[in-house]
């Protein structure tokens, strides 16, 4: 990483440190790193001088980025290499996080809850066991709608909702007590 800035370097080393946090390998993380700050796709023998790390061990990593769609496969006229390039819209790239997230691991969990809450319970234990799972199932059904509308807004209007924080409990309380004098329920 000698070549690089020392603002570069210390990115890309956070996100290296970060990665392995997140779920994924610190060089998958430092790769990801540098080919977002890059002004111009870089290909592997680029991104493998830069951080100092084998053009395997870069291979690698960029198959798994483009299998989290988070970096995409460029050809630049004239030159056979494969270059690669990351969206720079932070939403666009939370969005994409999002949706990897939720069909990694989200889905499979409301799956195998679908199918364990379909068993007959033949004790008391399972009874139990069914009701919990019922409401962790419930519970992440109602997360996964929610996702599905935040992922429907325009990023102006989730912007919006995100700096309204914690007003939009005051909102939803103060829209139930509206309700509650329309409906001729006056509450003090």
């Amino acid at each position: 990483m000698s070549t690089l800035s020392p603002l570069v370097r210390s990115f890309v080393s956070h996100f290296g440190e970060m990665g392995s946090r997140w779920g994924i390998n610190r060089t998958v993380g430092q790769i990801y790193a540098l080919i977002f700050v890059s002004t111009n796709p870089l290909n592997a023998d680029d991104i493998s001088d830069a951080l100092e790390i084998s053009r395997s061990n870069v291979s690698m990593g960029l198959k798994e980025l483009q299998a989290w769609r988070l970096v995409h496969l460029r050809h630049v006229p004239g030159d056979r290499r494969e270059y690669f390039d990351a969206p720079s819209d932070a939403w666009d790239i939370f969005r994409t996080l999002a949706e990897e997230r939720r069909r990694r691991e989200i889905e499979p969990t409301l799956s195998m809850l679908r199918d364990a809450l379909l068993e007959e319970a033949k004790s008391d234990e399972d009874r139990v066991a069914q009701q919990r799972m019922k409401s962790m199932h419930d519970l992440i059904e109602l997360m996964t709608t929610w996702f599905d509308d935040v992922q429907r807004m325009d990023q102006k209007t989730l912007a919006q909702l995100m700096k309204m924080g914690s007003k939009v409990q005051r909102l939803l309380q103060f829209t139930g007590k509206v309700k509650a004098v329309a409906g001729g329920k006056v509450s003090a």
